[in-house]
């Protein structure tokens, strides 16, 4: 069906971009040299913000595609950016009739934001289209460890149970000190979130812990204050041992770890 704003002999047609993190941040731009009301979210005006060349089909060849243009929002930035605030946002992108933005607007893309570079104001963005979604396995694989993520609906448990507030006494490269004292190797496995500051809302994840500190997989992108608020979230190895002894949970326990397999012989040494 032809959208009628389309079909006439001059059209006032713009494109629109809109972009949602993880965290419920959204933000609206649009081709068009004015800000725009679209189905409720504002479109900043980005005239030098444009899409590479977008093909629609019923086959299921790859839908991904580039954007390019200026950092022209002060809502992002480059820190941002590298600092992975922006990973996995979800993106639609869209045209419309600016004369008469309730008239509807036709989808042209949806999918995550993917790979984005920058060099001053200037920034490429990928966009993953949804047909990668094609590319995940259809039925789970057998394994000795569990397939299942710590919390999460297979493994049944509270994630509430497990997450510990603390307030942050140092920070040295990968390695923050924490005010108050937790349980060894608890949360190997497990991630912290940021509370507080300029790493707000960034969660990293946790290698090791010891009596008072964690280790990260990597340092805080933003400098870290003391007293800065953390969420530390326990971890777990997936073994059917920590599941039983630890958790009490190996009922939920998704995996194998009885079943033979191709590393049948590194799982026994000196078996065979």
């Amino acid at each position: 069906m032809t959208d009628m704003w389309l079909a006439g002999p001059v059209t006032s047609v713009a494109y629109g971009w809109r972009l949602e993190r993880g965290d419920g941040v959204t933000l609206g731009f649009t081709s068009h040299d004015r800000d725009v009301l679209v189905d409720g979210v504002l479109l900043r005006a980005s005239p030098g913000m444009l899409p590479s060349s977008i093909v629609e089909s019923a086959g299921l060849e790859t839908d991904g595609l580039d954007l390019n243009g200026a950092l022209t929002s002060s809502a992002i930035r480059a820190d941002d950016l590298a600092a992975g605030r922006w990973d996995a946002a979800r993106l639609e992108v869209f045209l419309f009739d600016w004369s008469d933005p309730a008239a509807g607007k036709r989808i042209l893309a949806v999918g995550e934001l993917g790979a984005v570079s920058y060099s001053g104001d200037a920034f490429q963005a990928e966009l993953l289209g949804l047909t990668r979604l094609l590319d995940r396995p259809v039925v789970p694989q057998t394994s000795p460890t569990c397939r299942a993520r710590f919390c999460d609906a297979a493994c049944g448990l509270n994630a509430l149970r497990f997450q510990h507030n603390r307030a942050v006494s140092a920070v040295d490269t990968e390695t923050v000190t924490l005010d108050e004292g937790l349980i060894a190797d608890h949360f190997a496995y497990g991630h912290l979130r940021w509370l507080d500051g300029e790493n707000a809302g960034l969660v990293c994840d946790i290698i090791a812990n010891g009596a008072s500190d964690v280790t990260l997989t990597r340092r805080p992108y933003f400098a870290v204050l003391p007293g800065a608020r953390v969420a530390l979230v326990e971890g777990c190895d997936k073994r059917l041992e920590t599941c039983a002894a630890r958790f009490a949970n190996a009922a939920n326990f998704r995996g194998e770890p009885h079943l033979p397999g191709n590393d049948l012989l590194t799982r026994y040494p000196g078996a065979g």
